[in-house]
């Protein structure tokens, strides 16, 4: 592995055209560490490979398991993303107890997610929380991400969802829905159908908001929804603009089908 690893790195920085320097500058070691890296001599911590899995834009076992130079294809680099593995590995905190507590990922914070998610520090001053349900397994990694927006009606916008960090993402399950961070639209919260051209297919529950694609290299981390925080009390008979809108959507659909039909 060490080898591997060693190799990749030294690949990935001259692919980008970096000195040393330049690439130790951008994940926060000095240029020594970099030399020590490519050498062979030193195998970096998990911070350090998580910065460069972050920066590279890869995942950590395409880094450490991979000989990264003879990967002649985005396809072949899709296949490593959508495996997973344990390296997969996203930053905790625990309580005094050695438990591991439910860290808040507020909207505030959500564009600072999408830089600092791999970050211990920036992890760490996010609000953390536990919740006594039985159904939250104290042998898993949860998050509570909080959403905007009406898409996924009738969960309301600020909402914040709570999720468990999925590492192997062929457990994927057509229909469900997750948390998903990205590099191109940050956090989203959709519903999500898995596409064997290293795809997802990314679906809102409002009709109104078209479903779209996203290739498995834009995606930093998954998270399956297991349930949702909500502050805001429903108004009895009350019906939201978005429900309206999903309501004239459909009538639309209906008249379009029996225009067909005639």
């Amino acid at each position: 592995m060490e080898n591997i690893i060693a190799s990749n790195i030294k690949y990935l920085r001259k692919s980008k055209e970096l000195t040393q320097d330049q690439l130790a500058d951008k994940i926060g070691v000095n240029r020594a560490m970099i030399g020590s890296y490519e050498e062979g001599r030193a195998i970096p911590k998990v911070q350090a490979l998580q910065a460069l899995s972050h920066y590279f834009g890869i995942t950590l076992d395409a880094l450490v398991l991979y000989d990264l130079s003879k990967i002649s294809s985005t396809k072949e680099m899709s296949d490593i993303d959508k495996k997973g593995s344990n390296l997969r590995v996203v930053s905790t905190i625990v309580d005094r107890d050695n438990n591991e507590l439910i860290t808040l990922v507020p909207v505030k914070a959500a564009a600072g997610y999408l830089t600092g998610y791999a970050d211990p520090d920036f992890i760490d001053a996010l609000p953390r929380f536990s919740l006594p349900f039985q159904e939250i397994s104290k042998e898993r990694t949860y998050r509570a991400f909080q959403i905007t927006g009406d898409s996924m009606d009738p969960i309301p916008p600020g909402a914040y969802i709570i999720s468990e960090y999925l590492q192997d993402w062929h457990k994927i399950n057509d229909g469900k829905t997750y948390v998903l961070v990205t590099r191109e639209e940050g956090v989203v919260y959709k519903r999500v159908f898995m596409h064997s051209s290293g795809e997802l297919w990314l679906k809102s529950d409002n009709p109104i908001y078209d479903a779209y694609s996203i290739h498995l290299n834009s995606i930093l981390e998954v998270w399956k929804a297991v349930g949702y925080i909500c502050t805001a009390i429903p108004e009895t008979g009350a019906v939201s603009l978005s429900k309206l809108s999903s309501m004239i959507v459909e009538m639309k659909r209906e008249i379009e089908g029996l225009k067909k039909k005639m």
